[in-house]
């Protein structure tokens, strides 16, 4: 499937259609993109209004939610047409009152959708006390999944958004990628965590090597590490300063995990705090404050409110090609640690999502099943001296620590025969293929397998990590910063993207670069997946 750069969706209208270079200033926005110093508040005279646009996401075959914010109290609705026009067809669905309670923020879940269509929709604010008065709507557009093996399927996925300092650049155009994956035209955007960076101030200014100044977009939320709820709902709002992002998400539907930057670096449930910057020292306090800030700015229904019940860990089913299984990998594990034991029931997922993972890949009748982790199962990611983060310890030898779940799964998997597995991740600042092969593994009992890595999507670089051989990874192709934390400027976002063919059913990744084009791609055929 080609790109489409002028298709049902790059002509939704105003800021979609410009140039990449001109969107941060196409698009209505909000006021802090006047200034990369400080945002003004809103003035909040005249009619309800929605500067930070609007995100798609839970897409089926038959129903999707869409979200927005106010910028004041408003009764939220949602338009649906077949036209681009909205000249006939059009529904209108009834949505929340949208209140400090929530931020001004809610969605409203659309159903009765055909399948395999192109969805246009349109917010509408109004005064909650006088509903004759409504604000200019917010235009989006999104695809249903299909319900036929005969259509193409394509997404993108990348992770890490204005970390380690870097954050809305106007002098280069702000967040560009999103402009330059927009006109990849996907089905949608699997955002494999560390959507914000709480724990990452922004300065206004930060010099660079060469001598060049970099600068933020900044904000009061953003002059500190996030400890109230305001101060979460305050990073993702940063976020949405940026128009490419804004117009983005108004055209391609986003997946969304969380992985520690929602919190802090690093965090596992029970942590306490030895960091002179937090007054808050329970992880645990942080970590209900940044879900419930998380469930507001994404339209993933089932943590609205910040409801206790409400999981991150989900499927997305697109269609008969592709199950996402999206996991999180940080709320159910255990402390980090050296990653020894010769027994770990908790491990990195929890009893609980385990088995729900087992039972939900058993029960899947996809020809891929993407596994989203927001960490890797290869990579030695270390935690201080002499603690490990992800799953990897370093140690090639048996299972141990973390391993023991992961190879619970992968055995699982092997013998219930289920075919199609391939993992994606994000994290580690780089991108990367790893193939993972029982003839090299110190754990034989599984069938080989694919792993993925892409991002930043904009944060700062890194170089590669080491592998640890317990799986029997081999890297097939890396590319990486060469010194820790090179801005964007120096070392362009990374993406990947995914698709599958509906006539073969064969799928292809491609590891991509801003600007940069394809880096490198692996083509897989059904019930072949693990070949090299």
């Amino acid at each position: 499937m080609a790109p489409m750069p002028h298709t049902r969706r790059t002509l939704l209208g105003g800021s979609l259609a410009v140039p990449l270079g001109l969107a941060l200033s196409a698009a209505p926005a909000p006021p802090a993109m006047a200034s990369a110093r400080r945002a003004p508040g809103f003035v909040r005279a005249g009619r309800p209004a929605a500067p930070w646009g609007t995100q798609s996401g839970e897409v089926t075959p038959h129903s999707a939610t869409v979200w927005t914010r106010s910028d004041r109290p408003a009764r939220m609705y949602v338009d649906t047409s077949p036209s681009e026009s909205f000249r006939y067809g059009v529904r209108r669905h009834d949505g929340p009152y949208l209140g400090p309670a929530t931020d001004h923020t809610g969605t409203v879940t659309l159903r009765d959708l055909p399948p395999g269509r192109q969805i246009h929709y349109r917010v509408v604010l109004t005064d909650p006390d006088d509903p004759r008065r409504s604000g200019e709507p917010v235009r989006g557009a999104f695809r249903t999944a299909p319900v036929s093996r005969r259509h193409d399927v394509r997404f993108l996925w990348s992770g890490d958004l204005a970390g380690q300092g870097w954050g809305i650049n106007p002098e280069l155009g702000g967040y560009r990628v999103f402009g330059e994956m927009r006109l990849r035209d996907p089905d949608f955007f699997l955002f494999s965590g560390d959507t914000i960076y709480a724990d990452g101030p922004i300065k206004a200014a930060v010099p660079l090597p060469d001598g060049r100044v970099w600068q933020n977009v900044t904000t009061e939320e953003k002059s500190r590490v996030a400890q109230t709820l305001d101060d979460f709902r305050g990073n993702f709002r940063y976020n949405l300063l940026d128009g490419n992002l804004r117009d983005f998400y108004a055209q391609v539907p986003v997946l969304a995990q969380w992985d520690d930057h929602e919190v802090r670096n690093n965090w596992y449930p029970g942590q306490l705090l030895d960091d002179p910057r937090y007054t808050v020292k329970d992880v645990d306090t942080l970590a209900a404050r940044a879900r419930r800030a998380f469930g507001e700015y994404f339209p993933v229904t089932d943590l609205r409110g910040g409801r206790a019940e409400g999981r991150m860990h989900r499927v997305l089913r697109h269609g008969p090609l592709l199950d996402v299984f999206v996991l999180d990998m940080r709320t159910h594990r255990d402390a980090n640690s050296p990653g020894r034991r010769t027994d770990d029931p908790v491990g990195i997922l929890g009893a609980e999502q385990l088995a729900w993972l087992k039972r939900e890949l058993s029960r899947s009748r996809a020809t891929w099943k993407v596994i989203a982790a927001d960490m890797p199962l290869g990579i030695v990611v270390p935690d201080g001296a002499v603690n490990f983060e992800a799953v990897a310890q370093g140690d090639p030898g048996a299972p141990l620590g973390r391993e023991l779940q992961i190879a619970e799964l992968l055995r699982h998997i092997k013998h219930q025969q289920i075919t199609g597995t391939l993992w994606l991740t994000a994290d580690v600042h780089y991108t990367a293929a790893h193939h993972y092969a029982p003839e090299r593994a110190a754990f034989s009992d599984f069938a080989p397998f694919w792993e993925f890595v892409s991002g930043p999507v904009g944060a700062g670089g890194f170089p590669a990590g080491r592998l640890d051989a317990t799986f029997g990874p081999r890297t097939e192709f890396v590319q990486s910063a060469p010194v820790a934390n090179m801005s964007p400027a120096e070392n362009p976002p990374y993406y990947g993207e995914v698709e599958i063919n509906g006539g073969s059913g064969d799928l292809t990744v491609r590891l991509r670069r801003e600007g940069g084009g394809v880096l490198f791609t692996k083509s897989l055929q059904p019930g072949r997946v693990g070949q090299p």
